[in-house]
């Protein structure tokens, strides 16, 4: 059995979408549906049962041995989240807890961690454990995650592991199936919104005077190259430790804007406006994976382009209304 947490929201969902494909139907989607729209991603799908993420520590303690691995994509992703005590609660101690599974039954963790662990990037992006202690992230849910992170190293270094742990950092994921996620969702996802509605895209004004209006830079990264990576390490259970999981390159917010207008057949209308005061502290100006460590690791087909990627996700889902897999 493999088990899929947060396997009802965006990456999870395509996860899922990707297992399918390769045949995989003993699938345990562990979720808190609430009221949203996630189950939506998993219409299509096919698995195996679905448990509540708050029954699912016990069930796990019972019948842990009947599972293969895990893939923990389940957190609050929030950067706005201010309850600290609830992300170290979702986040960091059930992370724990499954980290614990793995360490006793021999089985394997694949987990997310986050982009956001880097903070502004003064210590660059590299994905070297030994250099976790010198990132300083900017929010809770970056700490959060940061946390679990050093704790993870930590124990793997004592011997006290999964057969397989790996921690994916996890840059700007874009694609089908984040409809649920509202403000959360990629700038790509608003932007077609914003085409549709208005013929034009708006974007953040920069606060630096070195940095012109648009030339923001992210390493954007298609999900459906993220569940390629994940179904890779699913065949390989010799690679361990953490990774970043972008592109390896960085491209502008203007960039992104002018490949959603060119697949929707716009021309590049963008208007800028001033960055909330709130976020400019708190604001990254440069993003990039370094991905050479997966490459090392054996990991060899290509990413995705912005420019493909914006292109099958406006073209085949969002402009016909099928906003997911």
């Amino acid at each position: 059995m493999i088990v899929v947490t947060g396997g009802a929201g965006f990456i999870g969902g395509a996860l899922i979408w990707k297992l399918n494909q390769l045949g995989h139907t003993d699938i345990l989607v562990v979720d808190n549906l609430a009221s949203t729209d996630k189950w939506k991603n998993l219409a299509a799908r096919r698995i195996g049962d679905y448990l509540h993420r708050d029954a699912f520590p016990e069930w796990l303690n019972v019948h842990g041995g009947e599972v293969e691995a895990v893939f923990h994509l389940g957190a609050c992703s929030a950067t706005t989240e201010r309850d600290v005590d609830y992300l170290m609660r979702v986040n960091y101690a059930y992370s724990k807890a499954l980290w614990a599974w793995g360490a006793a039954s021999g089985g394997r963790l694949v987990y997310a961690s986050s982009a956001a662990t880097y903070g502004e990037g003064e210590q660059g992006y590299a994905d070297d454990e030994a250099g976790l202690d010198a990132l300083y992230p900017l929010n809770p849910y970056g700490w959060s995650k940061h946390l679990f992170d050093r704790w993870a190293v930590a124990h793997a270094a004592r011997g006290n592991a999964p057969a397989q742990w790996v921690g994916l950092k996890f840059f700007n994921v874009y694609g089908p199936g984040e409809g649920h996620k509202g403000q959360m969702a990629s700038v790509i996802f608003h932007a077609f919104g914003q085409a549709k509605r208005d013929g034009k895209v708006r974007l953040f004004k920069s606060a630096r005077p070195d940095i012109a209006d648009g030339d923001q830079r992210r390493d954007f990264v298609y999900v459906k190259d993220c569940v390629d990576v994940m179904a890779w390490l699913l065949e390989h259970p010799e690679v361990q430790g953490i990774y970043n999981l972008g592109t390896g390159t960085a491209r502008t917010f203007r960039d992104l804007a002018t490949s959603t207008l060119a697949a929707l057949g716009m021309p590049p209308r963008i208007e800028y406006f001033d960055m909330p005061e709130a976020l400019k502290a708190r604001y990254q100006y440069h993003t990039q994976a370094p991905m050479e460590k997966l490459r090392k690791a054996g990991y060899k087909p290509p990413f995705t382009s912005l420019e493909d990627g914006v292109a099958d996700y406006v073209g085949h889902y969002l402009d016909r209304d099928r906003p997911h897999l």
